[in-house]
């Protein structure tokens, strides 16, 4: 019954951290777009071709 009485706090301020955390990423707009960064990595890069054609 003693270690209720460190595990419960222990708990409830571990559980407040990740809710901030969360909040936080929210805020800073870590959240915001989740679609682009998948596409992003099948899209050809455009400056990358534009430079080697340049050098050729």
């Amino acid at each position: 019954m003693s270690v209720l009485i460190i595990m419960l706090p222990f708990a409830l301020l571990i559980s407040i951290g990740f809710v901030l955390a969360f909040i936080y990423a929210v805020k800073k707009g870590q959240f915001d777009d989740l679609d682009t960064p998948a596409y992003r990595v099948l899209l050809d890069d455009e400056n990358i071709k534009s430079e080697n054609d340049k050098s050729i």
